[in-house]
C-alpha cells in the first residue's frame, strides 16, 4: 500500500519535473549511484581530474581555522587536511555548518577550496557545503565547487522560509541538473523543515541525488527511510548519520557513516569506530562509542563549532578557538566541561 501510495505521489509531482530528463521516476537503482559505490569516475571538473567517488565511513565535517584577527588561516588548512589524510579519514565535508560558511564571502569561499583542493584532490573525495535559503546563491556555490574540482555537494534546506515537500523537491532536483553529486541535508534542529521519507525517497530517483545527512538524531528515521526507498528499488542511495552521538547505532541498523564534528578531534578513533559498525563489530564498535561518548555531548555545550573549536585549540590541532561573529569563543564556565570530556577521551 505504501508503495502505492509513493507512486501516486510521483505522479501528483510529474508535472513539474517531467521536463528533466536526468530524472528516473520509475523505481530502479541509478546507474550513476552504481558507479559511485562502486568507485568509477563520476564527472570530469572543468579544470581538474576526475572526480572521486564518495565513500562509506567516516567523514570530517571540517572545521575553518581563523587567525585571531578573523581571516582565514591557510596553514592551518593544510594542517587539518594532513592530520585526516594520516588518519585516513574516508571523505572531507568543507565549507559546511561547521566550517561557518555562512558568514564567509565568496572569494573566501573560493581561496578555501583552492586551499582544500590543492591539498586533497585525488587523495580523498571532497563533499562540499552549498546550500543556502536563496536558490540563486545555492547554483552560484555549487558552480564555484565544479569550478574548483569538488567531488560532491552538501545542500542543507532552504531554512527560515519553511518550504513544503513539493517545494523541496523542486530546489534540490534543480541544483542537482547542475551535475555535481548532491547529498541532501536534513537536519530540522536547525532549519525548521524536515524532509519526509518520501520525498527523500522520491528525489533518489534522481541520478545525481545520491545520499542524505541524516542530523535529526532519531535512528528509526533510517528504519522507514530505508523501507521506503527498497519500495522503490533504490538499494545504492548512501545514508549517514548527521548526529555523532547516534552514529554506531545508525551504522548497525544500516546506515553508511557519518559526517561527524567528533572526527575533528579524533579522526582515528572516529574511523576506526564507523568502519567496526560498517563491518558488523558490534562489540568493538560499542567499545570505541562508549571512550568516545562523553566528547559527543560536550562538543555541543554551545552552538557548533564553539566547542569544538576550543576542543582542537586545547589539543593543538589548531592554533586559536576563534569564531566569527555571531558566534563567539567557548564561555569559560564550559571550559571544566570540555576537559572532562577529553579527559574521558583518553586524549588529555
Amino acid at each position: 500500500m505504501r508503495t502505492i501510495l509513493i507512486l501516486l505521489f510521483l505522479q501528483s509531482v510529474r508535472g513539474f519535473i517531467s521536463n528533466k530528463p536526468s530524472i528516473q521516476l520509475q523505481p530502479t537503482p541509478s546507474s550513476l549511484r552504481q558507479r559511485q559505490r562502486h568507485g568509477d569516475p563520476l564527472f570530469v571538473g572543468s579544470n581538474t581530474n576526475e572526480m572521486m567517488p564518495l565513500r562509506r565511513g567516516s567523514t570530517v565535517a571540517l572545521i575553518t581555522p581563523f587567525k585571531p584577527d578573523g581571516s582565514i588561516d591557510i596553514n592551518g588548512i593544510e594542517k587539518l587536511i594532513d592530520m585526516h589524510l594520516e588518519a585516513q579519514t574516508d571523505n572531507l565535508c568543507v565549507l559546511g555548518t561547521t566550517a561557518e560558511a555562512s558568514v564567509m564571502s565568496m572569494n573566501e569561499r573560493e581561496l578555501v577550496l583552492k586551499t582544500i583542493v590543492n591539498k586533497a584532490k585525488g587523495k580523498i573525495p571532497i563533499l562540499v557545503g552549498t546550500g543556502t535559503i536563496n536558490p540563486d546563491s545555492v547554483k552560484k556555490y555549487t558552480q564555484q565547487a565544479i569550478d574548483f574540482g569538488a567531488d560532491a555537494s552538501l545542500l542543507v534546506t532552504p531554512y527560515y522560509v519553511k518550504p513544503p515537500q513539493r517545494g523541496l523537491i523542486k530546489h534540490f532536483t534543480s541544483m542537482a541538473d547542475l551535475g555535481l553529486p548532491v547529498i541532501v541535508y536534513n537536519v530540522p534542529g536547525r532549519t525548521a523543515v524536515d524532509l519526509s521519507d518520501e520525498t527523500i525517497a522520491i528525489m533518489s530517483q534522481h541520478e545525481a541525488i545520491v545520499g542524505v545527512k541524516d542530523a535529526t538524531g532519531d535512528v528509526s528515521r533510517l528504519t522507514s527511510l530505508k523501507k521506503v526507498l527498497s519500495e522503490m528499488g533504490d538499494t545504492n542511495f548512501l545514508k549517514y548519520s548527521g548526529d555523532d552521538a547516534t552514529t554506531t547505532d545508525y551504522i548497525l541498523e544500516g546506515g553508511d557513516g557519518c559526517i561527524s564534528v567528533t572526527a575533528n578531534i579524533v579522526p582515528g578513533v572516529m574511523r576506526a569506530m564507523v568502519h567496526a559498525a560498517l563491518e558488523g563489530n558490534e562489540e568493538q564498535a560499542n567499545d570505541l562509542n562508549r571512550r568516545l561518548s562523553l566528547l559527543n555531548k560536550r562538543l555541543f555545550v554551545e552552538s557548533n563549532p564553539i566547542p569544538c573549536k576550543w576542543a582542537a585549540n586545547r589539543l593543538g590541532i589548531v592554533d586559536n578557538a576563534y569564531c566569527r561573529p555571531p558566534l563567539d569563543v567557548l564561555d569559560p564556565q564550559y571550559y571544566s566541561f570540555l576537559e572532562e570530556a577529553l579527559t574521558a577521551a583518553n586524549l588529555i
